[in-house]
């Protein structure tokens, strides 16, 4: 039988699709990588002749991309990630095509490079995550796999690809797949994911060449005493984590209701005041707040001390007011930004420890602590470090931070805002149908803003997700 199927014109139309996709992604990430660097480099050299033009840039820009988002291009708000976890939840055309069209994908880009041409405390990875899913996913469409069952699988192949040619890591491409985008892992599939996770890194790794994000590290953490680290940073980076994730879910009630209402009424506003909080944030520190963080990360772990003790607190405040503002991006990057200010603090606390591998350990632990994904946060930490040493200690403070950052935010950040996406398109179908019971008018469902709650007493007893009984949100 499988002999048969190495025979089959649609197995290797199917394998051929998934290898151009996997291409076209390695060189999307490759270009969108370049740019970011490019117009944040440009927003620099404009900080760098004054300090005090970010205050007219930075509001400026944030209103306008909340501006620009309000209508067809709302998908392109946020991360990215929750958009292709929840495509892959609901098996619905309409759904899946509204938030990984070609024109969701090209908008995802080009808001994103505006966010950091901006100063935006944003990164690119998950937004890569979003262009990845939603290439494969078009492709796969296109040339006749459409049904819900292959889409899907073209869907997590493109994201899983994503991810890794965002960071030249393709270990951690594969586990983010299983751990975060499926929970599940069928062994059909795993071929797939791996020749297209291995393309895609192929492409990156032919033109940037063969390196490590944050550069060859090598360090290592003794048993003893420097095992204190584990638990310090576990504990740290699981509170902060877990904090991080809980201000950005949507609720009615408390702060998060109160910051869900202000940018309801009035959007563009509050994203400006938003941009602003960023700027007066950044004033505190010599480096500033804006962008990825990964120039103050890298400096952090390579034991300078440009950056301010403050760091890790000022940026994760800052990622928090990027994040409110609705505007596009992602928060992978500047997690490791907090996480690297972190451990900068914690092992001031711990004399005798090598201070890089704590940073390091505090960068995987609240990056664990954030997404609660302890895998990927491990191998992500080790493939940007090309750190093997610290294996055993980056598994222990991701499973501890992850466990801390459970009791703060029960459900992992990007499937509670997936399923979020998933409860509001619900809604808005059940009242599109209450609508044209009176009415009946062709009208296509939108996709809801994240960030703004939907009141119990606004949701129709009826609704129910357009998706398969073995899809259910958890």
């Amino acid at each position: 039988m499988r002999g048969s199927e190495w025979l089959s014109l649609s197995h290797w139309r199917r394998h051929i699709l998934f290898w151009t996709g996997a291409v076209l992604v390695g060189l999307a990430a490759v270009g969108f990588a370049q740019a970011a660097d490019y117009v944040f480099g440009l927003f620099c050299r404009v900080v760098e002749h004054s300090r005090f033009w970010p205050f007219l840039i930075t509001p400026i820009t944030f209103a306008l991309l909340a501006w620009l988002t309000q209508g067809a291009l709302k998908p392109t708000r946020g991360s990215g990630i929750p958009q292709a976890i929840a495509a892959l939840k609901v098996e619905d055309e309409t759904f899946r095509g509204s938030l990984l069209s070609l024109r969701v994908a090209a908008g995802k880009m080009v808001l994103t490079l505006a966010a950091l041409l901006g100063g935006a405390s944003v990164g690119r990875e998950g937004p890569t995550v979003h262009v990845g899913a939603g290439l494969l996913y078009t492709l796969g469409r296109r040339f006749g796999f459409a049904d819900p069952a292959a889409a899907g699988r073209f869907i997590l192949a493109g994201s899983a690809a994503g991810l890794a040619a965002a960071f030249n890591t393709p270990l951690a491409g594969v586990m983010f797949a299983i751990e975060e985008m499926s929970g599940t892992f069928e062994h059909r599939m795993s071929g797939l994911l791996l020749t297209a996770v291995i393309v895609a890194g192929v492409v990156s790794l032919g033109i940037l060449g063969n390196y490590a994000y944050f550069g060859r590290l090598d360090m290592e953490l003794a048993l003893g005493k420097a095992w204190w680290a584990v638990l310090a940073t576990g504990l740290i980076g699981g509170l902060a984590g877990g904090l991080f994730a809980r201000l950005i879910l949507p609720h009615d009630r408390g702060l998060r209701g109160v910051i869900g209402r202000l940018r309801a009424r009035q959007p563009v506003v509050f994203a400006a005041a938003c941009g602003l909080a960023l700027v007066l944030l950044s004033q505190l520190t010599h480096t500033g707040l804006y962008g990825t963080g990964y120039a103050q990360a890298k400096m952090i772990l390579e034991g300078h001390n440009d950056t301010i003790s403050a760091f890790g607190g000022l940026k994760f405040l800052g990622n928090l007011a990027s994040y409110w503002a609705g505007i596009p991006g992602g928060i992978f990057s500047p997690a490791l930004a907090v996480g690297a200010g972190l451990g900068q603090n914690i092992s001031a606390l711990l004399p005798g420890t090598n201070p890089s591998a704590v940073v390091l350990l505090a960068m995987a632990a609240y990056l664990s602590g954030v997404t609660q994904a302890p895998l990927t946060a491990t191998v992500i930490s080790m493939e940007l470090t090309a750190n093997q040493q610290m294996a055993l200690p980056i598994m222990a403070s991701c499973l501890l931070a992850r466990a801390i950052s459970s009791l703060l935010c029960r459900k992992p950040v990007y499937r509670a805002l997936a399923d979020k996406l998933i409860e509001n398109y619900t809604h808005e179908l059940a009242r599109r149908a209450a609508d044209t019971e009176s009415a009946p008018a062709s009208v296509t469902p939108t996709v809801e803003d994240l960030a703004t709650p939907v009141s119990e007493h606004d949701a129709p007893p009826d609704a129910s997700p357009h998706d398969s009984s073995e899809h259910q949100p958890t």
